[in-house]
């Protein structure tokens, strides 16, 4: 090994900071590239704004930041500014780190009606994310309808019931704190086609549901009412902690004495969504979701699992917006072996293989793209470690890409990065930008306020903006 070798990262989220600082420690030198502006990937436009404290692992990031032989350019889009086969010219080993950011679709009629939207794109518009900016959300209804049962859909159903007032003093992106400012939703119902043992929420996050101001938790007791199999793995050795305390939670809340809170949110178990009609009146936006109750089955595709299959009975849900928040999938990047089925990077412990299985040099996946949507920020951190075992190992046995235009000092690559995306952003931009966004925030007591176009972020990169006013 030699201090020569370099690695490229695409995508600067989590997963290619955590990859990144285990490469830096093993003495290469890492190039981490995103295709936005700024990094942090989901830590900035996915965290909810009300939980800043998740927000604080950026610090962490920083201090891989800070690492000889470490340089970030934002900006910087695989397909777009650059190409694969190009950064196998010019490094040892590529690490691809691009999440999924396509949600799974419900597949039913009525899907793409004004009004039914994935949950990510919500997230990303409340977050800032500059993709997103210019989107509209019809929150002047009384009732929305979240699909998941995971913590992105929890998420979704607290940001429509918050107490504006909560969240003026986070990062939201002001354009979506105005809109919540005068959104009418009164209702969130939040429904999962299984039952409460098999619910994806993390403890915290359902917990919260019930300590927030103005807002009533409702639940059925008799969605509570677990099936025989349900039952038996909750009392199992094989039953986690967090679904076993999810029950105990839920069960708390469907004790509780009916409330007269303004707002409420109404989860449901072992529903699933059959069609969306329209308003009506040639009006094709959404007005209401109809749903068929389920029962619990055993999986036929994974032993010991249960599965979700219709009674026949259904029902008919008033509501104005639906999110849904049932899954993601990754895009595939030009020329990278993608699974198409699964959604992700075709791979084998991390080390990017072919369509027959075999390992390609110096190509490799983390995070999400690497394992599919699980798990917590801190979950990429050991993901990233196994991922970078494989890599060291294959190092140290000679079997990384050999560059054919090696470049030892980064130099040549740097000016090949600056030609190719002329407004590239380093971390020295990424520094001003953070600096920009966090006194536009300190005169209202907020952590800062976000810049959500590009070419604002830009500005702010170069030192084309001017000194906030205090």
């Amino acid at each position: 090994m030699t201090a020569a070798q370099r690695v490229a990262i695409v995508g600067a989220g989590p997963a290619g900071f955590y990859a990144a600082g285990f490469l830096l420690e093993a003495g290469l030198a890492v190039d981490l590239l995103d295709a936005l502006p700024t990094p942090y990937g989901l830590v900035r436009a996915g965290v909810a704004p009300d939980h800043p404290k998740i927000k604080r692992v950026a610090k962490a990031y920083e201090r891989t930041a800070r690492r000889p032989g470490f340089r970030f350019f934002g900006g910087v889009a695989l397909g777009r500014d650059i190409q694969r086969d190009e950064l196998l010219a010019r490094y040892d080993a590529v690490v691809y780190a691009t999440g999924m950011a396509t949600d799974n679709r419900l597949g039913i009629p009525g899907e793409d009606r004004p009004g039914s939207h994935p949950a990510t794109d919500f997230v990303a518009w409340y977050n800032g994310h500059p993709d997103h900016a210019d989107r509209t959300f019809d929150l002047a209804v009384e009732r929305a309808v979240v699909v998941g049962n995971g913590n992105v859909a929890l998420d979704v159903a607290r940001m429509l019931v918050l107490d504006p007032d909560e969240l003026a003093g986070t990062d939201i992106a002001d354009h979506a704190l105005e809109a919540l400012r005068a959104a009418q939703v009164e209702e969130v119902v939040v429904l999962g086609r299984r039952g409460p043992a098999q619910a994806a929420f993390t403890n915290p996050e359902l917990l919260e549901l019930g300590e927030l101001r103005g807002v009533d938790v409702v639940v059925d007791p008799a969605d509570l009412e677990l099936d025989e199999r349900s039952a038996a793995w909750l009392d199992s050795d094989e039953a986690d902690r967090t679904r076993r305390r999810n029950v105990e939670i839920l069960r708390d809340y469907a004790a509780r004495p009916a409330g007269g809170a303004p707002r409420r949110i109404v989860l449901r178990f072992l529903r699933s969504p059959l069609e969306i009609l329209p308003r009506g009146d040639g009006d094709e936006a959404v007005g209401a979701l109809r749903i068929g109750r389920n029962r619990l089955v055993p999986d036929r595709r994974r032993a010991g699992a249960l599965a979700a299959a219709p009674t026949g009975e259904e029902e008919t849900i008033a509501c104005g917006l639906v999110l849904r928040s049932i899954g993601y999938r990754g895009r595939p990047l030009p020329g990278v072996p993608f699974d198409a089925r699964r959604g992700l990077i075709r791979n084998v412990a991390g080390r990017v293989v072919d369509d027959d299985g075999r390992p390609l040099p110096g190509e490799y996946a983390v995070g999400w793209i690497k394992r599919g949507p699980s798990g917590v920020i801190g979950t990429n951190k050991a993901d990233a470690a196994d991922t970078v075992a494989q890599l060291l190992a294959d190092r140290d046995a000679g079997r990384l890409n050999v560059p054919a235009e090696p470049d030892p000092d980064g130099a040549a690559t740097a000016a090949w990065l600056a030609r190719r995306a002329p407004e590239a952003v380093t971390w020295t931009g990424w520094q001003a930008i953070d600096a920009h966004e966090t006194a536009l925030g300190a005169p209202h007591g907020r952590p800062r306020v976000k810049l959500v176009r590009v070419a604002d972020l830009l500005d702010a990169a170069n030192g084309r903006v001017g000194t906030p006013a205090g």
